[in-house]
């Protein structure tokens, strides 16, 4: 398991070795050593076939309960009346900038996904898509902030331009 996931679950490599040590416990992986020269040893891990079953057991349930957005970005915007118009802009455009750069790590991969194929061909004929179509929400919701940020900033322009 990697950190790939990062778009959509964030976890530190310590709470991912927790869980994969406890995953291997309950007989769902199976680690196996990688001899490496000039680094490390590293373990891959695999599904045991109890692990298939489980796997695709829990993908066919409804998430316990919906998202919930917690945003502390958000919760200052919420209060920015009466604060500081560019400090207020300068975390809009932060944030802009945050999501610029991971929009384009997601180009990148979609980019290395297709392999020069059309996003319909890959659809159609790529034997997972699980991995892409989560790619395609992250890469909506990039897309959706730095919309909403360069709004936000013709809002505050209109309403109190750059002095």
């Amino acid at each position: 398991m990697s950190l790939k996931y990062a778009d959509f679950w964030p976890a530190t490599p310590q709470q991912l070795y927790r869980e994969l040590e406890r995953l291997a416990q309950d007989g769902l992986i199976e680690a196996r050593v990688v001899q490496q020269e000039r680094r490390p040893n590293k373990r891959l891990f695999t599904l045991t076939e109890t692990g298939r079953l489980e796997l695709s057991a829990f993908a066919a349930e409804p998430p316990r309960r919906p998202a919930a957005l917690r945003d502390e970005f958000l919760i200052k915007i919420q209060a920015m009346d009466g604060a500081d118009p560019e400090a207020t802009r300068a975390l809009i455009e932060e944030r802009m900038s945050w999501a610029r750069g991971k929009l384009a790590r997601y180009e990148r991969v979609r980019k290395r996904l297709l392999d020069g194929r059309t996003e319909e061909h890959y659809l159609a004929e790529a034997e997972r898509i699980g991995p892409y179509l989560t790619l395609m929400g992250g890469i909506a919701f990039e897309t959706d902030t730095i919309r909403w940020c360069e709004r936000a900033l013709a809002i505050l322009n209109r309403r109190a331009p750059l002095s």
